[in-house]
């Protein structure tokens, strides 16, 4: 191989983003093995490629014995002191066994290598720019749909939207651009792995510090958040700054923050509550939009009586019990929600 052959593998390499070094080291490797099969498989030799110049050299090594068993692998000591007087037993010793014909071969085999190991890196590559970014959102493109599995193109690779994490009711079109969010990203003989979803609260969570200047800067903090996907989801807020306030920062002038947060989870109804260091005050925002009375805890076991205004009692339990549940998962506790006619019933008896 020559200089010209040598500087194409290494602007190869960096254009794909790998470094020289593991290219050249790789095609060493090679070369190994390609001697092995065409000259001396049983051998242990070493392949000298160099950086510059593209010249290879090939050396047989013989580690250095008294009584030499099997010529091939070892040398005597008395024929080693010939070439170096300071050798010593189990020294190894390099010999230049490099064919005429090798440098043939040796492009052939480079070449293969260079292919596999770009294909191999490029592969590494992404994996660690994914497994980095886990947790987060990723944009994408439907490239195609098999078997109720969503393949999204993110370019450089695709990611894997299975049935399970798609949010009901959802049509996924060839082309359409879709909000994703990474949770779990795998080594696999075919590449990196990319699972992602439509359903995590995650996403939530991170579509509000995206659209929301204020999350992204610290000033407003997400607390919790809770899911229904495609449904209703509820989301917990606290500001640092006593002149903000979280919930207006959320939902941004006219509405416009949150509505762009709804309009990509198609249609999902946000609930927006401040959060509150004193539990009654927290679940109390939590079960909105309903009205409350009174709530009661019971911090050890972390159970709550809540009292409503009659006429709020199926506003706070929400359809099917959509919104107590939602605001169970928000705050943590278990919430026991009463009209006030029930809860005077209860207190005579």
């Amino acid at each position: 191989m020559n200089a010209e052959f040598m500087l194409a593998f290494e602007a190869l390499g960096k254009e794909k983003g790998i470094a020289p070094e593991i290219l050249f080291d790789a095609i060493e490797a090679a070369l190994i093995s390609a001697y092995k099969r065409n000259f001396s498989s049983a051998q242990n030799v070493r392949v000298s490629l160099d950086r510059e110049t593209g010249e290879i050299h090939v050396y047989a090594r013989k580690t250095i014995v008294e009584q030499v068993e099997d010529d091939r692998l070892e040398i005597s000591l008395a024929d080693a002191r010939k070439i170096n007087p300071g050798y010593m037993e189990e020294d190894i010793l390099e010999i230049e066994v490099t064919p005429r014909d090798f440098g043939r071969i040796a492009a052939q085999t480079a070449k293969q290598v260079v292919v596999q190991r770009i294909r191999e890196a490029e592969r590494g590559i992404i994996y660690e720019e994914f497994s980095n970014r886990s947790s987060d959102i990723l944009t994408g493109i439907i490239q195609r749909i098999e078997q109720k599995n969503v393949f999204i193109d993110l370019g450089k690779t695709e990611a894997v939207l299975p049935p399970t994490e798609q949010m009901i009711g959802e049509e996924y079109a060839l082309g359409n651009r879709v909000k994703t969010y990474i949770i779990e990203v795998k080594k696999t003989s075919k590449g990196p792995q990319i699972m992602v979803s439509r359903t995590h609260p995650g996403l939530l969570k991170r579509l509000f510090e995206l659209e929301v200047p204020e999350i992204h800067d610290g000033t407003v903090e997400i607390k919790s958040v809770a899911r229904e996907p495609g449904m209703r989801s509820k989301i917990a807020v606290f500001s640092r700054d006593e002149e903000v306030d979280s919930v207006g920062a959320c939902v941004g002038p006219k509405g416009m923050r949150v509505q762009t947060i709804v309009d990509e989870l198609r249609g999902e109804k946000i609930d927006i509550v401040k959060w509150d260091a004193d539990p009654a005050v927290y679940i109390s925002n939590a079960l909105s939009p309903a009205k409350v009375v009174s709530v009661e805890v019971d911090e050890v076991n972390k159970i709550s009586k809540v009292v409503v205004p009659d006429y709020q009692l199926s506003l706070a339990i929400g359809k099917e019990g959509q919104n107590a549940r939602l605001a169970a998962k928000l705050t943590g506790w278990k919430i026991d929600i009463k009209s006030e006619s029930q809860a005077a019933e209860a207190v005579e008896d």
